[in-house]
């Protein structure tokens, strides 16, 4: 068995890829697809004595889709649909403003000349799509656009040269242009999936220095094998998994756990390649192959966490589905009625058969669902929220369970002093002013907040692990942990979750500070109406329990899990989502990317890594939480309105079937006349702008 990923261009919908799966699983040799529409991505498992990959790629673009080859392709294709989408722009708005506004029949063969491009260069893609998907006996909105388009210019075509009628090029104009916009919009979007995965690769070191037969030589990563013995310098990054066989050092992890302070770490101690080495020199034996490091196992859950989202039938779609089998029946009910029940002339009854058709043509389908989303998402950023897609906003509305990241998402990420016990601060920064470690920043800052004057210090010293010491004033100074100094104090602080740092001066113990990740600014408020609306609150961090659990008590957050490593954040919302839960993730860290990932939605924090924000499909650019409440407020509007748009895009029309299949021809005397279709037209393309503005005035 072989397994190939193939980078697809040109689908345009849920449908497409669902298309592209059915087609492949029917050949022989084909084991496993799964085509991921908003990645753009598809991952096929073969028999390579039944089929080869060259048959595979001929299958799809045969279907009408592109496989990409390199990078940067994709950039070329969106460059030439946007010449496409301005040529059925140039084309597309004289047909509009001559058919509303200066219609005569001396115009028909120029409505014709500028109508017949757009219908063949715009219209092909949708009509590829539309054969495929039938081909498969579905229907999607790309069924809907060929369907309608074809049957308005097709009209149209026969009333200029053949018989006596209503003209509908405006309509298949403006639809395949206005969709192809939509559906361009979206392709921008998703070309950005991806970009976060080539931003962790970038966290992988290149080479590594090596000790082989006693001399330190330096090697490609790729050259590395486990038992190998890697040698690491103060301030470089660690390469591999491994075990410190000897040395110690300060270890800066928080791209691996997202804890913000670093970790002292000794022989027989485990480290993460990617991490970074602040002050030892490190002996390590490498104890895991390149493919089952821990960076690796991120890079590979979200590439596939990006591949497997669940999907989602867009609203459009759904709606199609219904609607095209029931306009189609009408329309064959309409002829056999008129032809061979009532006997009327063949040509009357394909006109009325046709006019069903036409008046179905929904002109402000095009608009209905993009309407909407552009409106949200202006929205959105103007209350500082970039959602990068409408697909994030109709999961959004749906989310019944969210999870949180602890440092830097509901906490600030950084230590800052709480308490303090005792006439200590002064000296402790004095010594603390010598050191970048991330407690002894905090102290500085606390003093300097304070206006203390610092002292000047001899013999300073960094204790690995456990503090500093120093001499003031001739008095031996310690500054550190209970494992350099010994005492009950502050115990009580501990309980809360902080870190207590001892303060000694010569004999005798002078004072203790806590210092913890403070909270941010309006946590419990938003947890609290998070769980108003229905929805289930959880906390994943890779810090201790007992910090954790104090501050879940603290803010209201029951469900945690604290000590995990990020494949273990991405394995619970699997499980989550494996109990049906529709989940969102909201998180800042590299760590957090396969959550943010695999989950339904991910919200990334502003101020959080590049990764983070490229992999979320939310990015809270103001940094505040309660954006995740507005966010998810904003969605179920905005879904509302998608709702309400399609409904108006359809109704004029659905009211306007019974007149085209002749159901008042006795009473009225006509079947349908061009200003009943063109009022419908209007109505609806008017009715689904202004409802879309008036998102606008949500708060």
């Amino acid at each position: 068995m072989k397994r190939i990923n193939l980078k697809i261009y040109g689908m345009d919908c849920e449908g497409c890829a669902k298309v592209i799966e059915k087609g492949l699983l029917k050949e022989k040799g084909i084991i496993f697809v799964n085509v991921n529409f908003i990645s753009e991505k598809a991952i096929i498992e073969y028999d390579p004595s039944k089929i080869d990959e060259e048959k595979i790629k001929k299958i799809i673009e045969k279907a009408g889709y592109k496989i990409l080859k390199k990078e940067g392709e994709i950039k070329d294709e969106i460059k030439e649909d946007w010449k496409r989408f301005f040529l059925g722009l140039f084309l597309s708005l004289p047909v509009w403003i001559i058919s509303n506004f200066f219609y005569h029949e001396k115009f028909n063969f120029l409505l014709f000349l500028l109508s017949t491009p757009v219908q063949i260069i715009l219209g092909i893609p949708f009509y590829k799509g539309a054969y495929f998907a039938l081909k498969e006996k579905m229907a999607d909105l790309n069924t809907l656009v060929s369907l309608s388009t074809s049957s308005a210019y097709l009209y149209s075509f026969f009333a200029t040269f053949f018989i006596k009628g209503p003209l509908f090029y405006e309509a298949s104009s403006v639809v395949l242009t206005t969709i192809t916009l939509g559906m361009l919009l979206e392709k921008i979007s998703r070309a950005k999936v991806g970009e976060g995965v080539k931003k962790l690769m970038e966290l992988k070191s290149k080479t590594a220095r090596i000790l082989r037969d006693g001399n330190e030589i330096e090697i490609l990563l790729d050259e590395i094998k486990e038992g190998d013995i890697v040698l690491v310098k103060p301030g470089e990054k660690i390469p591999v998994d491994g075990k410190i066989i000897e040395g110690k050092a300060i270890i800066d992890e928080s791209m691996i756990t997202g804890e913000a302070l670093p970790i002292y770490k000794k022989e027989n101690d485990e480290v993460f390649g990617g991490t970074i080495n602040r002050d030892g020199f490190l002996k390590i034996e490498v104890t895991k192959s390149l493919k089952d490091m821990t960076l690796s196992q991120i890079i590979k859950l979200v590439e596939e966490a990006q591949n497997s989202k669940a999907k989602i039938q867009r609203l459009a779609d759904k709606v199609s589905s219904y609607f095209v089998p029931i306009v189609v029946l009408i329309s064959i009910i309409t002829f056999i009625f008129w032809y061979f029940i009532k006997g009327y002339p063949f040509l009357f009854a394909l006109t009325a058969s046709i006019s069903v058709l036409v008046i179905a043509c929904p002109c402000a389908l095009g608009i209905a669902t993009p309407m909407a989303v552009m409106v949200g998402l202006s929205k959105g950023l103007e209350n500082g929220i970039l959602i990068k897609g409408g697909e994030y906003l109709e999961r959004l509305h749906r989310l019944n369970t969210i999870i949180f990241d602890k440092t830097g998402t509901l906490t600030k990420g950084e230590a800052t002093v709480t308490d303090v016990i005792g006439n200590c601060l002064q000296v402790a920064a004095s010594l603390a002013k010598n050191t970048n470690h991330p407690l002894d920043v905090a102290i500085l800052k606390e003093a300097e907040k304070r206006n203390l004057n610092l002292y000047d210090v001899k013999d300073f010293e960094v204790i690995p692990g456990k503090g500093i010491k120093g001499k003031i004033n001739g008095k031996e100074i310690l500054v550190g942990n209970r494992r350099l100094i010994e005492s009950d104090l502050g115990k009580e602080f501990e309980e809360e979750g902080k870190t207590v740092i001892l303060v000694k001066e010569d004999d005798k113990i002078i004072g203790a500070i806590a210092i913890s990740d403070t909270l941010k600014e309006y946590v419990k408020e938003v947890i609290e109406e998070l769980k108003k609306m229905g929805i289930d609150v959880w906390m994943i961090t890779g810090d201790n329990k007992k910090t954790a659990y104090a501050i879940g008590k603290k803010i209201g957050i029951e469900k945690i899990l604290a000590e995990v490593l990020p494949q273990d954040k991405e394995k619970m919302v699997r499980k989550l989502k494996e109990e049906n839960k529709i989940v969102g993730a909201v998180g800042d860290g590299i760590n957090d990317a396969p959550m943010l990932a695999s989950s339904d939605v991910g919200i990334a924090m502003g101020a959080g890594t590049d990764i983070a924000k490229e992999t979320g499909g939310i990015i809270l650019v103001k940094n505040d939480l309660r954006d995740v409440v507005k966010a998810i407020k904003l969605s179920k509007k905005t879904f509302s309105k998608i709702k309400q748009n399609l409904f108006l895009a359809f109704i004029y029309n659905i009211l306007a079937i019974p007149v085209a299949a002749g159901v008042f021809y006795n009473w009225l005397g006509f079947l349908l006349r061009p200003e009943v279709a063109a009022l419908a037209m209007i109505l609806s393309d008017i009715s689904v702008v202004g409802n879309s503005l008036l998102l606008k005035r949500f708060k």
